[in-house]
C-alpha cells in the first residue's frame, strides 16, 4: 500500500453483550455500521482496549475479526488489535485475524510491561508476532503516561521503527507534548508512518500539532463530528475546529477524564444504549455496571454534547 494508504479516522468499536456477558453479534454488527459505514471514516480498530480484548478468549477475539469484515471489510480498512501476555499467544492472535480477514493488527503491550521492561522485551515481543504473519501491516500503541513504564522510551520506539511491517502508531499516551515528541521523532525515521493522535480528550490539540488521523472510541459515538474536526484543522479553520471542540469536550471528558480512571468502555456502553445504539450496556467483569452518579454525569454529558 502507499504511505498514506492506514491515514484517516478510525472508530476503536465495543462489544456489545447479553445480560450473562456473552457477545452479541448481531448488535455488534448494527453497532459497528452505525459508526464505521460513515462518510470520511477511514476504517475500524476492533478488538482494541475499547472491545474489552483483555477478558475475551481468543475465540472470541477471532469471530469479532470475521463479524467486523463481513459486516465493513469490503469497503474499510479492518484493523484487529493483539492483546496478550504471552508473545507467543499474541502471535497465534495474529494468525487468526489474518485467516479471518483482517487488513492489519494493532499490538499492544502486555500488562505485566507496567511493572517494568527492557527495550530488548518489546522489540522481541513485536517481532515474534510480525514474524508469524509475515508482510501484514502492523500498527504500535503507545500506553498511557500513567501506566507504568509501559510506555515506549525514545530508544524502545527507535528500535521498533527498524520493524518493515509497522505501518502506523496509535499514539495513547494523552499527554500532548510527549505526542509532539513521538511525532517528531517518527517523521525523522519513518515518514511513511501514520501517527494517529488517539487522546480523546485533546483531539484539538494533537491535531494541531500535526496528525495523520485518529483511533479513538469516542468515534463510537460522535463519528462525523471527529471527522469534521480533524478536517476542519487541517484546513486552517479555527472557528469551525473550536466550536467541534466544545461539542466533544463534555463527553470525552465525562468518559475518559472524570474519576476513577479505566472506566471508558463501562461509560461507552452506557451512552451508546442510552442513544439505543446497542440494547444492553452490559461490560464483563470486574468492571462494574454504569449506576447512580456515573449514570447521572454521562446523561449530562450527552446531553452537553447535542445528543
Amino acid at each position: 500500500m502507499k504511505p498514506a494508504s492506514f491515514h484517516g479516522i478510525y472508530p476503536s468499536t465495543v462489544l456489545p453483550m447479553f445480560p450473562d456477558f456473552a457477545p452479541d453479534w448481531e448488535s455488534y454488527a448494527r453497532h459497528t455500521t452505525h459508526c464505521v459505514l460513515r462518510e470520511g471514516i477511514a476504517g475500524v480498530l476492533m478488538n482494541g482496549h475499547a472491545g474489552e480484548n483483555f477478558v475475551m478468549s481468543r475465540q472470541e477475539k477471532r469471530r469479532a475479526v470475521e463479524v467486523t469484515v463481513a459486516t465493513v471489510g469490503a469497503t474499510r480498512i479492518v484493523v484487529a488489535g493483539i492483546n496478550a501476555e504471552s508473545s507467543l499467544e499474541a502471535a497465534e492472535e495474529a494468525r487468526e485475524a489474518r485467516e479471518a480477514g483482517a487488513d492489519a493488527i494493532m499490538v499492544f503491550l502486555p500488562n505485566s510491561f507496567a511493572l517494568a521492561h527492557s527495550t530488548a522485551q518489546s522489540v522481541l515481543h513485536h517481532r515474534i508476532i510480525a514474524d508469524a504473519v509475515p508482510g501484514l501491516p502492523m500498527w504500535l500503541f503507545r500506553a498511557h503516561h500513567a501506566a507504568g513504564r509501559m510506555g515506549f522510551t525514545a530508544e524502545t520506539l527507535d528500535t521498533l521503527l527498524d520493524i518493515p511491517e509497522v505501518v502506523g502508531i496509535k499514539e495513547g499516551g494523552w499527554e500532548v507534548n510527549g505526542y509532539d515528541a513521538l511525532r517528531r521523532q517518527v517523521r525523522a525515521k519513518r515518514p511513511d508512518v501514520a501517527v494517529c493522535a488517539s487522546g480523546d480528550e485533546h483531539l484539538l490539540a494533537c491535531y494541531v500539532h500535526g496528525s495523520d488521523g485518529s483511533l479513538v472510541s469516542l468515534a463510537d459515538i460522535l463519528p462525523d463530528e471527529i471527522v469534521a474536526l480533524d478536517a476542519a484543522v487541517r484546513a486552517n479553520d479555527l472557528p469551525a475546529s473550536r466550536a467541534l471542540h466544545e461539542r466533544l469536550e463534555p463527553l470525552a471528558d465525562a468518559i475518559y477524564g472524570a474519576p476513577p480512571a479505566g472506566r471508558a468502555t463501562a461509560r461507552l456502553k452506557f451512552c451508546l444504549a442510552e442513544m439505543g445504539v446497542i440494547p444492553c450496556p452490559a461490560v464483563r467483569p470486574p468492571q462494574p455496571a454504569v449506576e447512580g452518579a456515573e449514570a447521572a454525569l454521562m446523561r449530562a454529558a450527552l446531553r452537553a454534547s447535542g445528543l
